[in-house]
């Protein structure tokens, strides 16, 4: 893989991983649409690798939080008795959330690999979901923050991320639709799908680091290390700009722009698919 290619598709990992219109889709359109070859998993790995590094920093604090009080102890030693229980809550609310699509993962992720990276499908998708933003954005009732999740939510919005499996979906994208749903304010909705997607993201990356190391010592890794290294380091970077930005917008926007980006991006590639289909006859 060219070095120009490893770093635009780094940088489109960093921007759609947290925003809701679907990196998956954007790295299986990329290659298709520039007729560049498939990167592989060793570049998979290694761009979840960074976007895991991005969430993981950004929520640093949190996540020390929400383990040491989830784990039964008082964290840090100036918070309230309140503040301790929201936490503990919390991280069991993380753990509830994160089993839908941890099951999800484990039986269905190699037929979905197999069988749904079709641009047609998802085109489709990134219409779909676009459609349900704007239904779930527009009747949203915005009325409470994540000091009050509850076990529905977990429940949902970890149901909802289970289906982010599907590429064109969008993990970020179901999750906050779901959260909207549930009545949590745009910007809650996002910071608790940012939270959720951390342990999934971490699965999927130490999922398929034993066939990378496999791989590697068979000789079949074509990417030169420093290759790898620099996708992650911008991948990491971007991201973490993104979660930054993504948080300050919901503060105040709605997510109009991300639903009109998700239907025309849907439909050019639909319309991609067509005119190559008619080409081909």
């Amino acid at each position: 893989m060219p070095i120009y290619e490893a770093v635009v598709l780094a940088v489109v990992q960093g921007l759609t991983e947290f925003l809701p219109v679907s990196s998956t889709a954007h790295l299986i359109l990329f290659p298709w649409l520039a007729r560049w070859q498939e990167p592989g998993l060793a570049f998979d790995v290694a761009l979840h690798a960074g976007t895991l590094l991005a969430v993981g920093l950004y929520f640093l604090r949190t996540w020390v939080e929400l383990i040491l009080c989830g784990l039964g102890m008082h964290y840090p030693s100036s918070a309230s008795a309140e503040q301790v229980h929201q936490h503990r809550r919390l991280f069991w609310y993380m753990v509830v959330g994160t089993i839908p699509a941890g099951l999800a993962g484990f039986f269905f992720h190699h037929a979905i690999e197999e069988n749904l990276r079709k641009p047609v499908l998802i085109g489709v998708a990134m219409i779909a979901v676009g459609l349900l933003m704007w239904w779930a954005d527009r009747s949203a009732q915005l009325r409470r923050g994540l000091e009050e999740t509850n076990t529905g939510d977990a429940i949902s919005i970890g149901a909802a991320q289970a289906i982010a499996l599907f590429p064109g979906v969008s993990r970020s994208g179901i999750t906050i639709i779901a959260g909207l749903w549930r009545g949590m304010t745009r910007e809650s909705a996002a910071r608790f799908s940012f939270l959720l997607s951390t342990p999934i993201i971490a699965g999927a990356a130490a999922k398929e680091l034993p066939s990378l190391i496999k791989l590697h010592r068979a000789g079949g890794l074509d990417l030169p290390t420093s290759t790898l290294g620099l996708s992650i380091a911008l991948s990491a970077i971007v991201g973490y700009l993104v979660i930054a930005f993504f948080l300050r917008y919901l503060q105040r926007r709605t997510l109009k722009i991300f639903i009109a980006y998700r239907i025309l991006f849907g439909i050019v590639v639909l319309l991609l698919v067509f005119l190559q289909m008619g080409t081909a006859r």
